[in-house]
């Protein structure tokens, strides 16, 4: 696949750049975001073997690790987030000078130096999950069952975010298909590790959840040397050498990351927080209603991946257009993901409304009396899953156009006011103070979505009047 500066150039000088027609950003956008969407997929697919899995532990036990997970998954996108900053770097490098090699390879050193100092940090913000199990009123048993669950699957995060970082690159270098193959690779590594370690088999010990933890750690690890084999074995990615002198920092490159890095980490933050408080409610109603919410909030992650890798493509075309300062491209390439992102999306809901309990039966079996309870809230919440799926598609979108742009600290507060004010204090109040209770969490969920698409979609319309499309000229030392 041609990297992007070829898929919109036809030759290195930077004066031969074309304004793609809608039809070719069409096609650019498809080319890039379905093989990201397919890896998100299967990531999630990954995440989803360790739930089919601990399901057949028991309730208790799926809700012990939808505990732990709630906060661990929480640093882990943040993590993430922050790191995969570098992308709207690396992408607006190559719009300004496709020619540019050693802008994109000190601003991977030190994507990769953030993720390895970040992710230590994590693992020490990983231990907070007791005590905010403990304060947040959760149920003892769940916790004495989830604790070493949570001190297994923290030593996955380093592997975690450098893996994230250098899936990053090489989607933002124009091989996205690497991406899903080596994410379709850790599936089977995940799957065969589960059923190990959780059951005992293979001549494994049975070790239950602190097996999923384990068989975590295996994935991250095998996944992340995948991504360093093909790094150096690819022509295309190898020329820029990112893991040579990785040791010399560049201390303005990594300010440049954080800078953009942090509202992004904070954005998902808020918006993941919102989802793990979520859980937390859920565990106060009751273990039943718990275990529903994590099948149905599966499903709608599971939708929610293809959004999300459209968000990630825009993310990379419309940074290449910030960077070659064409206004019309920029436009073009935001425009053409929300529509993408948003059709899918009404798709998804309209198949949680007509087919839940099918979906549900990925899961679990829906017919067993033992499931009754679970399965009977997990279709109740699916309602209201399906009524934020198009709200959901337009915010991920919207939020990567607006990242190509390098606008971060405003989306910032308006998802982080979007998901706390009115998201949670709908939720809290209609999960607490009425009948409703589980579904008025989900109500909540679905209404700081949707304030949050309403007012990220303004700002996307907005970018030129707020000036957010304008690149100042690198200075003569910026581009040695």
């Amino acid at each position: 696949m041609p990297s992007i500066a070829d898929q919109n150039t036809a030759s290195p000088d930077r004066a031969s750049l074309r304004t793609p027609s809608w039809g070719q950003e069409f096609r650019a956008t498809m080319l890039l975001a379905a093989p990201l969407a397919a890896a998100n997929l299967l990531q999630m697919a990954t995440y989803t073997v360790d739930v089919i899995f601990i399901t057949r532990l028991g309730e208790n036990s799926l809700a012990a690790s939808q505990l732990v997970l709630g906060v661990f998954g929480l640093i882990v996108w943040s993590l993430n987030s922050l790191t995969a900053a570098v992308a709207p770097v690396i992408a607006a490098e190559l719009g300004e000078n496709p020619k540019s090699v050693r802008p994109v390879r000190r601003a991977m050193r030190m994507a990769l130096w953030i993720a390895i100092f970040s992710g230590i940090g994590g693992m020490a913000l990983a231990l907070l999950t007791v005590p905010i199990m403990r304060i947040t009123g959760q149920d003892e048993a769940l916790i004495l069952l989830g604790f070493p669950y949570l001190i297994a699957v923290m030593f996955s995060l380093i592997p975690m975010v450098v893996g994230n970082v250098l899936r990053t690159y090489v989607s933002a270098l124009g091989r996205p298909i690497f991406a899903t193959a080596i994410t379709f690779v850790g599936i089977f590594v995940n799957a065969l590790g589960n059923y190990a370690l959780i059951f005992g088999n293979f001549g494994a010990p049975r070790l239950e959840l602190v097996g999923a933890g384990i068989a975590t750690i295996i994935t991250t690890t095998t996944v992340m040397l995948i991504y360093v084999a093909v790094i150096r074995l690819d022509p295309a990615l190898h020329k820029y050498r990112i893991f040579n002198r990785w040791w010399v920092p560049d201390w303005d490159r990594a300010r440049e990351i954080i800078r953009i890095g942090i509202p992004i980490a904070m954005t998902v933050i808020a918006e993941a927080g919102i989802f793990s408080a979520a859980a937390f409610l859920m565990g106060r109603i009751g273990a039943a209603q718990l275990a529903g919410h994590a099948l149905a909030l599966q499903l709608a992650a599971l939708a929610f991946q293809i959004p999300f890798g459209v968000g990630q493509a825009v993310t990379i075309r419309v940074g290449f257009f910030y960077g070659a300062r064409d206004m019309v491209g920029i436009a073009r390439a935001g425009w053409v993901a929300i529509f993408l992102g948003t059709s899918f999306m009404a798709f998804t809901a309209l198949t949680m409304i007509l087919a839940p309990a099918s979906l549900l039966s990925i899961f679990a079996d829906v017919t067993a009396p033992q499931n009754g309870a679970m399965i009977g809230f997990a279709m109740q919440y699916l309602v209201w899953a399906a009524a934020f799926q198009l709200v959901d598609g337009v915010q991920a979108v919207a939020l990567g156009a607006l990242r190509g742009l390098q606008d971060t600290r405003v989306p910032m507060w308006i998802a982080t006011f979007s998901y706390w004010v009115p998201g949670f204090g709908v939720a809290v109040g209609l999960g607490f103070y009425t009948p409703l209770q589980g579904t008025g969490v989900w109500i909540g969920l679905a209404t700081g979505l949707a304030f949050a698409a309403v007012l990220l979609l303004w700002r996307w319309m907005a970018r030129e009047r707020l000036d957010l499309t304008f690149k100042p000229r690198a200075m003569p030392s910026q581009m040695l």
